[in-house]
């Protein structure tokens, strides 16, 4: 048993040096996930409201120009948290 306590700290060195040494490295990589996924779910959130106003503006003609509107605000909306999870992504980045 006392002949492995230097190898196991010996492998505790070196795991702890190779999470330092990479840390930048994954900040990066969860930033571009972050930033990707950040653009997928505001492309996904535009598309169904687009989808969502189109059908309702055909149900009720009279109505268009109010769901019209509030499709536009929603949209807004959804774009704005995708530009400041974008924004966020990209501050991690740069800390690296």
């Amino acid at each position: 048993m006392h002949s492995i306590l230097p190898i196991l700290q010996a492998t505790g060195q070196v795991m702890s040096a190779y999470g330092k040494e990479y840390t930048g490295a994954w900040a990066q990589m969860g930033a571009g996930i972050g930033a990707g996924l950040a653009a997928i779910g505001a492309g996904i959130g535009i598309g169904r409201i687009g989808g969502q106003v189109a059908d309702g503006m055909a149900r009720q003609p009279e109505r268009a120009a109010q769901i019209q509107t509030g499709g536009l605000i929603l949209s807004a909306f959804i774009e704005g948290a995708a530009l400041f999870a974008i924004v966020v992504t990209f501050l991690i980045q740069s800390k690296y």
